[in-house]
């Protein structure tokens, strides 16, 4: 499963974000793109006031931060 993990500089939530995601079970199944939302206009305004968020490729579901291992267990299934 694609999961596109929308992010920027110097992000300590998102730094958090990423440690919640490498510590769920499904993780070494995932294919995760990392996307910095400052090299887009459209991402930055659609994202800024929300990093980090999670968005499945395969049904564009969302999941922002706060999140816990268990949400994202749930959100991966």
């Amino acid at each position: 499963m694609k999961i596109f993990f929308y992010t920027g500089p110097q992000c300590s939530l998102c730094d958090l974000a990423d440690i919640e995601l490498k510590n769920t079970s499904s993780f070494k199944a995932l294919e995760v793109e990392k996307v910095n939302i400052r090299e887009s206009t459209d991402l930055y305004h659609l994202y800024g006031a929300r990093i980090p968020v999670l968005k499945r490729e395969d049904n564009n579901k969302e999941i922002g931060w706060p999140f816990s291992r268990e949400d994202l267990e749930e959100f991966l299934q």
